[in-house]
């Protein structure tokens, strides 16, 4: 039996839109569309079909998804309803422990004892398997962390250029001031340094992520897709956001972190160090420090092929030597194709006795 879209809006409780939407998205396609009027026509046995779309719609269930789901029989069907809501479960979960991080990040009072603190650091880049150069940039030392991702033609220079202009942030005199001005400061620096090196083109540039520590906190700046990490109590949190479309797809609520890993432009920056002149003012903010914490810093070489509890694991196998984590690190990244360059920088916050 043949229903208009009317009529089947109604038995199927969905109203037209929903499903000229469905139909767009091809999720549910009419069974007839009048060749003269575009008026669409459905049969019966859509209905169920398209009570099964809305209610998966309503789950959050990515678009590719609901189209695997709804062509397949209903044990198979429910097998992977039941896979999804494992993995969203596991997500949330996850995003329970960073909110729980950022609660306490926010009210935890300051530090009253007197322990010193200082950081253990170690840094490791690598070409990977696939690209003719290492166009990454990475740099550990007492104060300073950071790590650079070069791109266009001459991306190792300018990758180069934009951390060394940091490094003099890396000394126990640094230049007296707020901190989150300072590295403000500096990074004004390396967008020059780039700019010369990539003389006005706008195919060169760089990401930039940095942390600078003062004794009891470390200062972040960052702009780009390079990320920042921080394992704390067993849990990891990722402190920084990518600038990228699909990021801005994901937090516009347009594409869910599942579309995003395949989707064309993931790899499209809307914000980096560019010598065209383009936007590249940074986020900064500031991170209390405790002992035991462990930060990392890594080239999107990294974070794009190894998921984030694989991450997790490997930071927490080696606690105690920063050197043996960032090398297996980039090992894992290897062994899962080594697509891109790959950097890490892994910092450990530690207790010291004051001579």
């Amino acid at each position: 039996m043949s229903m208009t879209i009317g009529a089947f809006a109604k038995a199927s409780r969905l109203s037209p839109k929903a499903l000229r939407l469905y139909d767009e998205l091809e999720l549910l396609r009419p069974a007839r569309v009048d060749p003269h009027t575009g008026y669409r026509y459905y049969a019966a046995e859509q209905l169920e079909q398209a009570r099964l779309v809305a209610w998966l719609r309503r789950l959050g269930m990515p678009l590719a998804g609901i189209r695997e789901v709804v062509v397949l029989e209903p044990a198979d069907a429910a097998r992977e309803i039941r896979a999804y809501w494992a993995r969203v479960e596991a997500e949330t979960a996850v995003r329970r422990d960073l909110a729980s991080f950022l609660v306490n990040q926010l009210t935890e009072a300051p530090r009253k004892d007197t322990t010193m603190l200082e950081l253990r650091y170690a840094a490791h880049t690598d070409r990977g398997l696939v690209r003719a150069e290492n166009q990454d940039t990475a740099y550990a030392g007492g104060r300073l962390l950071a790590v650079a991702d070069g791109f266009g033609p001459a991306g190792a220079p300018a990758s180069g250029a934009a951390v060394e202009a940091l490094r003099f942030l890396d000394t126990p005199d640094a230049p007296a001031g707020n901190v989150l001005n300072l590295l403000e400061d500096a990074v004004r620096g390396a967008t020059q340094a780039v700019r010369d090196i990539a003389d006005g083109g706008n195919t060169v540039g760089t990401t930039l992520t940095a942390l600078l520590w003062t004794g009891s906190r470390l200062a972040l700046v960052h702009i780009g897709d390079s990320r920042a990490y921080l394992l704390r109590d067993g849990g990891l949190f990722r402190i920084t956001d990518d600038h990228t479309v699909v990021q801005s797809l994901i937090d516009e609520g347009r594409l869910t972190p599942e579309e995003a890993v395949s989707h064309p432009q993931r790899s499209l920056l809307l914000k980096a160090l560019t010598g065209g002149g383009g936007p590249t003012a940074p986020d900064l903010r500031l991170h209390d420090a405790r002992p035991g914490d462990r930060y990392l810093l890594c080239s999107d070489g990294l974070s794009t092929v190894v998921p984030e509890d694989r991450l997790r694991r490997l930071l927490t196998a080696t606690p105690d030597a920063p050197d043996a984590t960032v090398h297996a690190l980039v090992a894992e990244a290897n062994t899962a194709g080594g697509p891109d360059n790959v950097t890490c920088v892994v910092a450990d916050v530690v207790e010291t006795t004051a001579a």
